[in-house]
């Protein structure tokens, strides 16, 4: 499963990297949600979740699912704008104008993103104007709770109401706590940016990918960039560009944006060392699957503790040599063991740390 970005005929002057300060104010509405999504940050929310205003915070809960369960494409308002070109605004106020340049109908799909029910990455009816795809997106709504349906019911009857609504939220929470945070973070992303930049003019996109997340790849003669996600996706950047967006509050979370008709986005988190070189799904499956069978789980106990040789553990767990090969297989597939030669002897032991760090691996791979 991954997101697929076709870049066919994309000039390189048409790759950007540019903070966004109204992503970031996303990211930071998440974390404050989320909190356990973002263990590092845990000091900064305990602050900000201390000394917010009830009544902003109440505000908080009435549409948390625009950044909670999901986070909308509202957030990235200039990857909308009809040149496909248009580059993140310096400051929270000039990216909340391109925010009111969404047309009703892209600002309320954006916004009703929360409940799967739009045609996010295809062409199709919109929410405003469709009247079974309305019905549609209200029932998945009232599965989601109660709050839920009143927002979708409020946001169709009502469109620039709901607008003005979160617009001035956005400008609340940018006085209570994120302006602070910005002030700190952008010096950050700024430097984070400079140096992809640099690494596109010098050595290229697959370069300056790479360098973005492992999870990424590109195939230069495919024109496709590759995310390796839990979901599928397909976009392509057409007569637009393609933008990288760096958060700083945003791990273990790797956002792509393909919505039809959008530019695409890679938002992607800096500064975090436990990015350094996630393990693919694939690979993620194959460890879980490999030590889901119970006759694994049992070599496992006694391969922890020291290395053992093939006779031995078919003695101790009564089965054939034959038999403890194949296991043993699995697990070497898996990257759970290692081997070494003693002589005569080929020994087998776990590799405790890639087994310790499997939980982190799992989280950073849904969470991706």
């Amino acid at each position: 499963m991954s997101v697929h970005i076709d870049i066919a005929g994309l000039r390189p002057e048409g790759v950007a990297v540019v903070p966004s300060p109204l992503a970031e104010l996303g990211q930071g509405l998440h974390a404050l949600s989320e909190p356990a999504h973002h263990p590092g940050l845990q000091g900064w929310v305990t602050g900000v979740t201390a000394r917010l205003d009830p009544h902003l915070a109440d505000r908080m809960c009435e549409a948390d699912f625009l950044w909670r369960t999901t986070f909308s494409d509202l957030f990235l308002p200039w990857a909308g704008l009809p040149d496909r070109r248009t580059l993140p605004g310096a400051t929270l106020a000039e990216e909340l104008d391109q925010l009111d340049k969404l047309s009703d109908e892209q600002f309320v799909d954006a916004a009703m993103e929360f409940t799967c029910g739009t045609c996010y990455g295809e062409t199709g009816p919109t929410t405003l104007s469709d009247p079974e795809t309305r019905r549609r997106a209200l029932e998945l709504a009232a599965a989601r709770g109660p709050r839920q349906l009143r927002f979708g019911e409020r946001l169709l009857a009502d469109p620039p109401r709901i607008r003005a609504w979160l617009r001035q939220f956005l400008r609340d929470c940018d006085e209570a706590f994120f302006a602070e945070a910005w002030a700190r973070l952008r010096h950050q992303l700024a430097a984070d940016a400079r140096h992809k930049t640099d690494l596109l003019r010098r050595k290229g996109l697959a370069e300056a990918l790479a360098a973005v997340s492992p999870a990424i790849t590109l195939d230069e003669e495919a024109a496709r960039i590759t995310v390796d996600k839990l979901g599928d996706g397909r976009t392509a950047t057409g007569d637009g560009g393609l933008l990288l967006v760096p958060t700083s509050l945003g791990w273990p979370h790797l956002m792509v944006l393909h919505r039809h008709g959008w530019q695409p986005v890679l938002h992607y988190p800096v500064g975090s060392p436990e990015l350094a070189a996630p393990q693919t799904l694939e690979q993620l499956a194959m460890r879980m699957t490999a030590l889901s069978h119970p006759v694994r789980m049992r070599m496992c106990r006694h391969l922890a503790r020291s290395a053992h040789t093939t006779s031995e553990l078919a003695q101790v767990h009564g089965m054939t040599a034959p038999e403890i090969s194949r296991h043993l297989a699995v697990l070497k597939k898996a990257g759970l063991i290692t081997t070494r030669r003693r002589g005569r002897y080929v020994l087998h032991q776990l590799d405790v740390t890639v087994v310790a760090r499997l939980g982190s691996e799992f989280l950073e791979g849904i969470l991706r």
